[in-house]
């Protein structure tokens, strides 16, 4: 599924125009990128979270010469999913 079949779904489920779902989706995607940024981990009942996963400082090969190369440290988003979620994947 992609951004506008996902607003397309939130539009239909929730009675919305595809407008103000597709508002409404970019405002959320906003929000936890900007909660993420400052390091706050969003937790959404019955869904799941969203946290910074961070990486440390490591060492590489490039594959194409063998060339050991240090990889910096960086910062991922990361999701878990939520109880319902699992059980609703898993036939719950």
């Amino acid at each position: 599924m992609n951004q506008a079949e996902l607003i397309a779904a939130v539009a239909e489920r929730a009675g919305l125009t595809k407008a103000d779902a597709g508002k409404a989706v970019e405002a959320l995607a906003d929000t936890i990128t900007d909660a993420l940024k400052r390091g706050d981990e969003v937790r959404i009942a019955g869904f799941g979270s969203f946290a910074i996963s961070e990486r440390a400082e490591r060492q590489g090969r490039n594959p194409q010469t063998g060339a050991q190369m240090t990889i910096a440290a960086s910062r991922a988003a990361r999701f878990t999913a939520g109880k319902a979620v699992k059980d609703a994947l898993n036939g719950g």
